[in-house]
């Protein structure tokens, strides 16, 4: 027996020392470990051997398999290793050439003024509120003090899906949510940004759908003085820091009073050019003190609170901001502008600046 396992180590040593691939040395191993294999047979012939000759040749045995085994492992090891440096070789990377410059996008100018204007009143302690965009016509309109009939309901010619039901014409009604679901009728400081939609014949200056980010603060003592102070903040924030703004009177359902807001015009400094049509100033956006029925019919005492709201047009703050002369382009998805656009982010051209 002895010379039958000496005979299959010999074999198997020389058959290795002539393996030079992965393929042919699992080949190997299956032929001497295999069901058919010589060392399965050798197994096989115990069962004639006496007690005494089975210990003795079964300790042979099984250091022949382990002898096996560690010899086809390091063969294996020593086999990938050479096909890793190989490979290794042959794909070598030489880091000294230049790279292939990749094409990325960049914030689009409606993202960008979002995202500061967030920033901005994030800073000053106010929530950012979101709201559904298919809204209820309780939301939309009656919780902002403009009944059925109102003929205000007319100028926002409404996407209407059912009587009841709208595609939102203003993210106004994310602040009546706000302050109906606020049961304890704690104070509130809270911007709501998003998308709405009214008909409308789309222009340079016009779209059926744009964006809002309007602004609510109730508390006690609220005053016009601190809606000029929010808005000074956010106009030298967009528009540079020697912005000024003044308030014109005007009209909306759910302040009173409303008024409209100008900044000094941030290419002339209030001189007059053709941006500002010669006046100094630019509108900017509408604002006002909450009607006390507005207060009333989302659950707050009138007599006790009082507030402030405005709306600010991202799209409008962006062609302002940016000099961009027609809405449509917001809209369009031109890589050409848009690349444009990200050029003059930080350049010369930004009127933040």
């Amino acid at each position: 027996m002895k010379e039958k396992i000496d005979s299959i180590r010999e074999k198997l040593l020389s058959e290795l020392e002539e393996i030079n691939d992965l393929k042919s040395l699992n080949d190997l191993k299956v032929l001497y470990m295999g069901k058919k294999g010589p060392i399965s047979e050798l197994s096989s012939m115990m069962g004639s051997l006496s007690i005494e000759e089975k210990k003795e040749f079964g300790k042979a045995l099984n250091d022949l398999k382990n002898e096996v085994n560690n010899l086809l492992d390091t063969k294996k090891n020593t086999l990938e290793e050479a096909e890793l440096n190989k490979r290794l070789e042959n794909e070598k990377i030489d880091i000294t050439l230049p790279s292939t410059k990749l094409h990325v996008g960049g914030v689009h100018p409606i993202t960008k003024v979002i995202d500061e204007v967030e920033e901005l009143f994030i800073s000053m302690g106010y929530d950012v509120v979101e709201g559904p965009e298919i809204e209820q016509d309780l939301y939309n309109f009656e919780k902002l003090n403009l009944p059925k009939g109102h003929p205000a309901r007319d100028s926002q010619d409404s996407f209407y899906i059912t009587e009841e039901m709208l595609l939102r014409t203003q993210t106004s009604s994310v602040q009546a949510r706000t302050m109906e679901a606020n049961k304890e009728k704690t104070p509130i400081r809270m911007i709501c940004p998003g998308k709405t939609y009214r008909r409308d014949n789309d222009d340079a200056t016009h779209s059926h759908q744009f964006h809002q980010i309007e602004g609510l603060v109730i508390d006690e003592n609220i005053s016009l003085a601190d809606l000029k102070g929010t808005l000074e903040i956010f106009a030298k924030k967009m528009f540079g820091e020697d912005r000024v703004i003044r308030f014109r009177p005007s009209f909306f359902p759910f302040t009173e009073p409303s008024i409209e807001v100008d900044v000094t015009c941030f290419k002339c400094g209030g001189v007059g050019c053709p941006l500002c049509k010669g006046t100094g100033w630019i509108e900017i956006l509408g604002a006002g003190m909450v009607h006390p029925n507005v207060l009333r019919d989302n659950g707050y005492d009138p007599e006790k609170y009082t507030g402030f709201a405005f709306g600010i047009g991202p799209e409008r703050v962006a062609m302002l901001k940016y000099g961009i002369n027609d809405i449509r382009n917001f809209y369009t998805n031109d890589v050409r502008f848009l690349n444009d656009f990200n050029r003059v982010i930080g350049g010369d051209n930004d009127a933040s600046k």
